[in-house]
């Protein structure tokens, strides 16, 4: 098994997602919604409604990997909520923890 690839950019996307959704449904969100290259290397991250279950897809090398977390208590929360949302990486763990980040929304441009 390869290590778990470390992403060069986290993005989130702010609105709620169908949980049911998989490799190429995520895969087609990251395309045609978030204008995004999937095989990037970034980490795309999707919360559903109840913003208790998010889903995230990122490439490593040799395919796509889906990590899956759902918070038993609390919810996943963003201050910005805009269609792509870029966090930093020390974001991530708190937002995977159930705290309440931000982070800069991105609108219609590749990089930040």
């Amino acid at each position: 098994m390869s290590d778990f690839p470390v992403p060069k950019r986290v993005y989130v996307y702010g609105k709620p997602v169908d949980m049911r959704k998989s490799f190429n449904g995520l895969n087609d969100l990251v395309r045609h919604t978030l204008s995004e290259d999937p095989a990037s290397g970034d980490l795309f991250l999707f919360i559903n409604r109840r913003r208790d279950f998010l889903k995230g897809l990122v490439w490593d090398r040799t395919g796509f990997v889906i990590i899956a977390k759902r918070l038993e208590n609390g919810k996943f929360r963003l201050r910005n909520t805009g269609e792509k949302v870029l966090i930093e990486m020390r974001s991530l763990r708190m937002l995977l923890d159930g705290v309440s980040v931000g982070g800069a929304e991105i609108s219609g441009s590749k990089d930040p």
